[in-house]
């Protein structure tokens, strides 16, 4: 029979082993999610989401990216997450896939949310990534003006940016959207946030603008937790409850 100083050692030890392993606590949930849109959109894009994120008690800020370059598109969504309430869960869509991968590195992003978003790896761009992958047919409906930004025409958005909306959806869309200057394409990223975080990401297998096929191998390369959903590029869009659930999750 064991002594009473024995129960009493084995009972000591057994507290101090439970108290000396921080790493069996939970890591705290994330206080804000951070929406970054992509090009040819404007924050009114996450309108769809933000109310499920905001019921499931998530603050919300939606970045107004200026579209000009990655480095101020970084800037502008490094301000959202230093005023934000943290940890963040910082969330991109096209383009800001880009910005989110640059701007996540920040110490107060908790995780990273891809919605039928570009992952670039490190040193690479957004021009370098997608050379692997065959040029989408929606490339022609790209309107370039004189000072270098693209547009997508009013054809563009009907039949490949948005085409699972509703013809007043896609008019609000066209009548929105943000001018993406080209010089972004080729800026490379210099550290991937998405090794380093956790990852989620949404594919839309109806993407006309990304390789749906280009979503599925950055899943595979950033070993992200990722649903799929039958959309058009804006998935936040399409199929706002299936993004906002994936937000949430990766907010826990």
């Amino acid at each position: 029979m064991k002594s009473y100083k024995s129960i009493m050692g084995l009972s000591l030890l057994t507290a101090m082993v439970a108290i000396g392993q921080p790493a069996l606590a939970a890591e705290p949930k994330a206080k804000t999610a951070v929406l970054v849109h992509g090009a040819f959109a404007d924050g009114s894009s996450w309108e769809k989401v933000i109310p499920y994120l905001e019921k499931a008690g998530l603050k919300v800020v939606a970045v107004q990216n200026p579209l000009d370059s990655l480095d101020n598109d970084v800037a502008a969504t490094k301000r959202a997450i230093r005023n934000a309430e943290g940890p963040v869960v910082l969330v991109g869509h096209s383009w800001a896939g880009a910005v989110i991968t640059e701007a996540g590195n920040d110490d107060k992003v908790k995780s990273l949310v891809y919605v039928a978003a570009y992952a670039p790896d490190k040193g690479e761009s957004v021009k370098s990534a997608t050379s692997k992958y065959p040029d989408p047919e929606s490339l022609k409906t790209f309107v370039k003006d004189p000072d270098g930004y693209l547009t997508i025409s009013e054809e563009g958005i009907k039949k490949y940016f948005a085409a699972d909306l509703s013809p007043k959806e896609q008019a609000v869309v066209a009548a929105t959207q943000g001018p993406f200057h080209i010089r972004t394409l080729a800026a490379p990223i210099s550290q991937a946030a998405w090794r380093e975080k956790p990852t989620f990401m949404v594919v839309a297998t109806k993407d006309a603008i990304i390789p749906p096929q280009m979503e599925r191998d950055q899943v595979k390369a950033a070993k992200a937790t990722a649903v799929e959903v039958p959309s058009s590029h804006v998935a936040m869009l399409a199929f706002p409850k299936e993004v906002a659930e994936l937000i949430i999750k990766a907010a826990e």
